[in-house]
């Protein structure tokens, strides 16, 4: 279990991180105790990754949705345990796209984490979602727009 647990956890942090921002560690260690429960019922082996994924993404989302609820004062700056690769030589565009993260609703952060970072398709993203595919389409054209005019 310590291996596995050292295989699942860097990978379901870089999941939870850009979707529940200051949650992100919370929404991990929930997603991985969820794994854990669960791993007796996973049929395939070779399915833990994509498992532990839309694990990952449901509490991270869940996380998120429940800071948004009870957020009454502006959110603290997020901090990103694995950067993406073309900010890991720059901080402060790390920094920025961090910042811009921050104001996007989790449902959207969730389709750029999905489609740009994990690299699913939009099928893919749809059904880990459980949405359909124009719902994956819409919410990131509007997560990308929103990007855009946040860092402009």
């Amino acid at each position: 279990m310590d291996e596995l647990l050292g295989v699942l956890a860097p990978y379901v942090g870089r999941i939870c991180g850009p979707i529940a921002l200051q949650d992100g560690p919370d929404a991990t260690q929930e997603a991985l105790i969820a794994v854990f429960r669960g791993i007796g019922r996973l049929k395939e082996p070779a399915a833990l990754f994509g498992w532990a994924r839309a694990i990952a993404v449901r509490e991270a989302i869940r996380w998120a949705e429940r800071r948004r609820r009870r957020q009454t004062v502006p959110v603290e700056r997020a901090e990103w345990d694995e950067l993406p690769a073309t900010t890991e030589e720059d901080p402060e565009l790390a920094s920025d796209i961090a910042d811009v993260l921050r104001r996007l609703a989790p449902e959207h952060r969730a389709v750029l984490v999905l489609r740009h970072v994990e690299g699913l398709g939009e099928q893919e993203v749809a059904e880990l979602l459980d949405v359909p595919v124009g719902t994956v389409r819409s919410r990131l054209f509007r997560a990308r727009r929103s990007f855009r005019s946040g860092w402009g």
